[in-house]
């Protein structure tokens, strides 16, 4: 089983305005975002905003492994 099959497409991308600064993981079913996972370096917080009222465990599970592999933890100034 692939081990991000629940994923069927997911972007990396930054976000640099007044409101945040960093980068992040969304995840997406067809033209439809069901999660983002971010890292704000102006705040210093990782966070997860779900649109879609209730999603796949394992979807969940398998976006936050994807973030952890493809962005850097470490906060940049």
């Amino acid at each position: 089983m692939d081990e991000y099959s629940k994923l069927e497409k997911y972007i990396v991308a930054s976000d640099v305005s007044s409101v945040r600064d960093g980068i992040g993981v969304e995840v997406y079913s067809g033209k439809d975002m069901l999660l983002e996972i971010f890292r704000d370096d102006t705040k210093k917080v990782r966070e997860v905003t779900l649109y879609k009222k209730e999603l796949d465990l394992e979807l969940v599970e398998q976006a936050i492994a994807i973030f952890k592999k493809e962005i850097p933890w470490e906060f940049q100034e």
